[in-house]
């Protein structure tokens, strides 16, 4: 008898978490579905639950978001494959914003300053992240909390971006990452030396 009652539990408790967590369920699932039609898919999918989103944004493969109830996405982006975006601090996507293959953005961090009581116990803050239109953040770049990129704002691939504010069309780069020229204002490559001679 005591069986009996312990699997109806378990099936309750799994009814409950299914419930509970179908976003990320769902999710898992439509992840794997490659091409146009996953796109259709988890296009549709992501509207119900995303705050905002605009037309014509691309869901890529493998995409996994926590707290899409706290972000907004523009018009005309897209979300690469095996990027995961975790938007508890808030997020603001502009329009025509490229995530690269394996984009991380975070919007909360693990509280570590006493060392007498484990990180786990400590609790975290969160802040939000803005990244504003015309945006590309390269492949394999993180974005911390409290990130605002400005207009026009290319992330090298790798970059690690710290939580603060950037001007229109930065380009960064590095780890950390740090503003290495702007767009527009890029120098000319310099001609070889044969060609100025003649």
């Amino acid at each position: 008898m005591g069986k009996i009652i312990n699997f109806f539990s378990t099936l309750r408790k799994f009814k409950r978490d299914l419930e509970g967590r179908r976003f990320l369920y769902t999710q898992a699932i439509l992840a794997w579905i490659p091409s146009f039609i996953g796109y259709t898919i988890r296009g549709r999918f992501y509207r119900k639950w995303i705050k905002s989103v605009g037309p014509n944004t691309l869901f890529l493969e493998r995409l996994y978001i926590r707290n899409p109830q706290l972000m907004t996405i523009g018009s005309n982006c897209s979300m690469g494959i095996d990027c995961a975006i975790q938007a508890a601090g808030g997020l603001t996507i502009g329009n025509y914003v490229i995530l690269g293959p394996g984009v991380k953005i975070w919007t909360s961090n693990h509280i570590y300053a006493d060392p007498d009581v484990p990180i786990y116990n400590q609790g975290s803050e969160f802040k939000p992240v803005v990244i504003e239109d015309d945006t590309w953040i390269g492949a394999n770049a993180f974005i911390m909390p409290g990130t605002h990129l400005g207009r026009g704002c290319v992330v090298a691939a790798g970059a690690i971006v710290s939580g603060r504010r950037y001007k229109d069309f930065s380009i960064l780069a590095g780890n950390p990452a740090r503003v290495i020229g702007f767009r527009g204002q890029q120098n000319k490559p310099e001609a070889p030396a044969s060609e100025k001679e003649s």
